[in-house]
């Protein structure tokens, strides 16, 4: 049967932790390595992922270039707007093809029912590089980092402040499938998924909404935040007003715990939803979460392969 990765419980938690535990050996293993020399064990020798872009993107892509050519394969990049895709062909027939000439398919696009489709008429996996919906490439490379800097996942204390948007919402999934909890500090309005709450809390995860900022960041292990105006949102002027009291500032991250750690899964717009002193500041891990997307991105893949 084919593994999709389309959100978080397609794999679940046991294969979660298999890809966490994967990532943190890898890389290891690649100490000293220059960042374009394969892993010794080539696993994915002779595999190609195809990757279809329908919104602009550096991590995602450029981790998934390195995640496959790491893993002894190769990519192929395709932008939406250069494809037949981009002129009408459906994405089911796009699927079809597409899984006759790759070993795997990413997308990164808007609407949540485009991969579905996609990965209902694909042969290959299919992996969420992002949706409107859900990013749980990057809640994989987040937990990762956190188990990094010494965070136990079971029984964590994450507080989120800003947008209930994609990231959130895949951070919630991974609440109820690794047993930690969140405090979410949102504004009316802009709340993140209930179906997402709705099966966190039946998966005994705690999770709480609040329109207080300080509450939400009070005695948190983790702090998470997000860029407020994602790509082709309208309205920003009012939802960056909307947002301003949830600003990760200096302030805001002293009320969390001393040994909190401080996440944000770029790109990042300074001085709106975080400050230069939290961002750049020693609580900070936004770097090396960056880089982990590169070491998530090559376990999810494995995963993918059965090879997890």
């Amino acid at each position: 049967m084919t593994r999709h990765f389309l959100n978080l419980a397609d794999a679940g938690g046991d294969a979660m932790a298999a890809m966490l535990g994967d990532a943190i050996d890898r890389k290891a293993a690649r100490v000293g390595f220059p960042k374009g020399r394969a892993d010794n064990d080539v696993p994915l020798a002779g595999h190609t992922l195809g990757m279809i872009f329908e919104k602009n993107s550096t991590r995602t892509r450029a981790s998934f270039e390195m995640a496959i050519k790491q893993l002894g394969g190769d990519s192929m990049f395709m932008a939406s707007g250069q494809m037949q895709l981009g002129r009408g062909e459906s994405i089911a027939d796009t699927a079809r093809v597409l899984s006759r000439y790759v070993d795997a398919i990413m997308i990164r696009t808007d609407d949540h029912a485009k991969i579905e489709e996609l990965a209902k008429h694909a042969s290959v996996p299919v992996i969420n590089g992002l949706t409107d919906l859900s990013h749980p490439c990057q809640i994989v490379a987040d937990l990762l980092t956190l188990i990094e800097h010494g965070h136990a996942l079971p029984g964590l204390e994450i507080a989120w402040l800003g947008d209930g948007n994609n990231v959130l919402n895949s951070l919630v999934e991974a609440a109820g499938l690794m047993k930690f909890n969140i405090r979410i500090g949102v504004p009316q309005g802009y709340d993140s998924d209930a179906g997402f709450i709705e099966v966190a809390r039946a998966n005994g995860a705690n999770i709480t909404v609040t329109r207080d900022a300080a509450e939400a960041a009070a005695g948190a292990d983790v702090v998470v935040t997000d860029t407020w105006v994602s790509m082709g949102q309208d309205h920003a002027h009012n939802k960056i007003a909307a947002m301003m009291p949830y600003q990760v500032d200096e302030r805001l991250m002293a009320l969390a715990k001393p040994t909190a750690t401080f996440l944000h899964c770029l790109p990042a717009h300074r001085g709106e939803e975080a400050t230069d002193a939290v961002l750049d500041g020693p609580q900070s891990v936004i770097w090396d979460e960056a880089e982990n997307r590169l070491h998530a991105q090559k376990s999810i893949l494995l995963w993918c392969f059965g090879l997890l």
